[in-house]
């Protein structure tokens, strides 16, 4: 290959047209109406950096058609303003995906929020009585309808639920808990740490497989400010194992005076054996069986918002809404339309058939059957040849730290490319619009069919089909 002269080298450079010839292209003005000239210009700018540094390493630069370089101007402009956060689909069949959002809404929750978004609302104002109102009244009783608990407190997550209950109920005092419910969390947060910031100090009792009434009892002092049950919803232990029971705990707590919580982590509303799933503990039995305080997620079985939903003891809950950490941590307008419309939909029976992860648990395989074979008839005649799709009977999960170890039957198209490596298919399928987010397993590209909907097989269908061109 020739060498580059400097003096050629230098030619080059002048021959760049400055940022104030590009800008006056008709071809770049033409984007003026498109995008803000702030953007145009660093668009412009960095273009040209991007070829100026390609004839220092002594690359030759393209001819500067007015119409090639006003495309990459577009292309870049559009990526610089293309939101980040998108709509994708999941064909992983992990109905609860931490990573994708968690729960799916129902449809009248998102009307509700769609109500609330365009218009004022009596967010904190009290109707009836032309006063000041407490957000927390739009929730409340409709939690103790569904629950029977005294009183109730919604903040914005779970770990943010727990962390208040430690923080008010127990600053400064011992929260004495079970070894083997000593959990992380999502994002690496783990409950001693949460304690720790949330001011108390944490007392381990028992062993990571077995811990006993006796245990409690023996670490109670009047050091003690809290007894901490929680639901391992996130992992399962099996096999040589004995735990206390949340009816032994309050029984205790009362003899001492001290308060019992538990997180109840997942949240279930409605009995999952009904459906052939391991049975979850329900809110309503861990608020029957005498906790003080119960704290769950809103975006995981219960099938709501992202929200950690506190009940109890009026008296405590009291104490909590008074803690200038709950004001930090209150509930957006949002957020809280979504959640009193899936409670209402709750009370009103309607959970089944209209919360979307409810639906998921119990979705028929023969309606997966169907869509996997409309899916492979959307495909068309190219792609079938290039991906050989066949139906396949799989196993899914609820995933978002919800019913661990549990597998759930469904339909699986797989895909195994002939001429292209299963990465690169998984990858095209990634990086189409929408994204579409799917597993590899044995080889073989997975689409599960537990997770996408009806309207969603012709976006895969197309994308595939588009590949397969491509191929």
């Amino acid at each position: 290959m020739t060498e580059v002269t400097r003096s050629e080298r230098e030619g080059w450079l002048r021959s760049l047209p400055s940022v104030d010839e590009v800008l006056g292209w008709e071809a770049v003005k033409a984007l003026a109406g498109a995008y803000p000239r702030w953007a145009l210009v660093e668009c412009v700018r960095g273009f040209l950096e991007e070829k100026r540094q390609e004839i220092l390493q002594g690359k030759k630069p393209a001819p500067m058609e007015e119409q090639l370089v006003s495309q990459e101007l577009v292309e870049a402009a559009r990526t610089r303003f293309a939101a980040t956060l998108c709509r994708v689909i999941n064909a992983t069949g992990v109905i609860l995906h931490t990573n994708l959002g968690r729960a799916l809404l129902a449809p009248r929750a998102m009307e509700r929020a769609q109500e609330i978004a365009l218009y004022y609302s009596n967010l904190e104002y009290d109707l009836r009585g032309d006063l000041r109102g407490n957000r927390q009244m739009h929730v409340q009783p409709l939690l103790h309808e569904l629950t029977g608990a005294e009183a109730s407190l919604v903040v914005n997550n779970n770990a943010a639920a727990l962390f208040l209950i430690i923080n008010t109920v127990a600053e400064g005092k011992e929260v004495i808990v079970s070894r083997g419910e000593l959990v992380e969390i999502g994002g690496s947060f783990r409950l001693p740490e949460i304690m720790k910031k949330g001011g108390a100090l944490l007392r381990e009792v028992g062993t990571t497989n077995k811990t006993y009434l006796s245990d409690y009892e023996e670490a109670m002092s009047p050091q003690t400010g809290l007894l901490l049950k929680v639901h391992t919803s996130n992992f399962r232990l099996s096999g040589f194992t004995a735990a206390c029971s949340l009816g032994e705990l309050v029984g205790l707590g009362r003899r001492y005076q001290v308060p019992v919580a538990e997180d109840l982590g997942s949240g279930a509303m409605v009995d999952l054996s009904l459906l052939g799933l391991p049975k979850e503990p329900l809110v309503k039995e861990s608020v029957e069986a005498g906790a003080d305080l119960v704290c769950f997620s809103g975006d995981k079985l219960l099938g709501g918002p992202q929200a950690g939903l506190i009940l109890g003891r009026d008296d405590l809950v009291q104490r909590l809404g008074k803690n200038p950490l709950a004001r930090a941590m209150r509930l957006d307008k949002l957020s809280l339309a979504c959640l009193e419309a899936t409670l209402r939909i709750y009370l009103q029976g309607e959970a089944m058939k209209e919360i979307p992860v409810l639906s998921a648990l119990s979705a028929p395989l023969e309606w997966m059957e169907q869509r996997a074979q409309r899916l492979v008839e959307w495909m068309g005649p190219v792609a079938r040849r290039a991906f050989a799709p066949q139906i396949e009977a799989g196993e899914a999960e609820a995933g978002g730290g919800s019913l661990p170890g549990v597998l759930i039957p469904t339909r699986w198209v797989t895909l195994r490319p002939s001429s292209l490596s299963v990465q690169w298919l998984e990858e095209g399928l990634r990086n189409g619009n929408p994204p579409i987010l799917t597993r590899i397993k044995k080889g073989a590209l997975i689409l599960d069919m537990l997770t996408v909907t009806e309207e969603e097989l012709g976006p895969i269908g197309n994308q595939l089909a588009y590949l397969a061109n491509l191929a």
